[in-house]
């Protein structure tokens, strides 16, 4: 697969619309570093938050004095404090995401993954990129600042769709290295021989929010090609020699909407997000409309 232009992955005219967005989390993140983020925990910082009762053992300067003065008893100054979020993104670059039109699967995840890193390097997050087909494999090491797009265009630029995929392996993988908690936004279209279960349980290891899209292609969803045909198997590259009629086109339907609502229920059950798109649904939708719906995005 030819390396594309990385100038061309995100649309200027869309990030002129990004810049009102930010990256939203709902649950309390202890990070690494002082960031840009502000926490709901109590810490030390500029941001005043509440008070509290004195204790023996705390620090006097952020006693209020003016406080007791009045009342005579001792309260101490709480702050907000900064946290320094991470979030993750991974691509699914496995054999079967080479497939869709107007763009194909992993077009459209790779240029999602770009939107979604350019809100959060804009709004000082950290974002780190993995990319999976047998393992996963960081592509972008996690990085803040609006100063490190061009890199991570560029890096999204050098994916390529890789060998036969391993979700579980890729994950697991993926949580190991990762041990800071955050949050992870996982695109695939979760055609995977070895299932999703077993997989996406790796997250439960850490603190994550999760949020699953499946990308899938409008021909995967609602095909109309009728007749004999021979249909190849974009993981092992196997034939299958079949004859495809309309009985057996709502068939196929009604498997492939089973599957999706299977995917959706598994992660809605255990408290991730889910999301299904399609490759012919504009990112800035995406993005403007379900993620905030969602909440990921504000």
């Amino acid at each position: 697969m030819p390396r594309i232009d990385p100038k061309t992955i995100l649309d200027p005219a869309l990030m002129a619309r990004l810049d009102a967005l930010e990256v939203l989390t709902h649950r309390v993140f202890r990070g690494r570093q002082r960031g840009e983020r502000r926490s709901r925990k109590k810490g030390i910082s500029v941001e005043f938050a509440d008070y509290r009762n004195y204790v023996r053992g705390d620090d006097t300067r952020f006693i209020d004095w003016n406080i007791f003065a009045r009342l005579e008893k001792l309260f101490i100054k709480l702050f907000l404090e900064e946290e320094d979020l991470a979030f993750h993104v991974i691509v699914d670059t496995s054999k079967s995401m080479d497939f869709g039109t107007p763009l194909t699967k992993f077009e459209y995840a790779r240029k999602l993954a770009a939107a979604l890193g350019y809100v959060a390097l804009r709004n000082q997050d950290k974002i780190g990129v993995t990319a999976f087909s047998a393992r996963g494999d960081e592509v972008f090491r996690p990085a803040r600042g609006k100063g490190q797009l061009p890199k991570l265009l560029n890096a999204l630029s050098l994916l390529e769709i890789g060998d036969r995929t391993s979700l579980r392996d890729s994950l697991r993988d993926f949580v190991t290295r990762s041990t800071q908690p955050g949050i992870v936004v996982l695109i695939s279209d979760f055609l995977d021989e070895g299932g999703f279960e077993e997989a996406l349980k790796f997250f439960f290891l850490r603190n994550y929010e999760v949020y699953c899209i499946q990308v899938l292609s409008p021909e995967e969803r609602n095909p109309t090609d009728v007749g004999h045909l021979q249909l190849i198997d974009a993981e092992t590259g196997d034939p299958q020699e079949v004859t495809i009629n309309d009985q057996l086109l709502k068939q196929y339907q009604r498997t492939v909407e089973t599957y999706c609502a299977s995917v959706r229920d598994w992660c809605v059950g255990r408290g991730m997000s889910y999301l299904a798109a399609t490759t012919d649904q504009p990112i800035e939708s995406m993005l403007l409309s379900y993620l905030r719906v969602k909440g990921l995005l504000r």
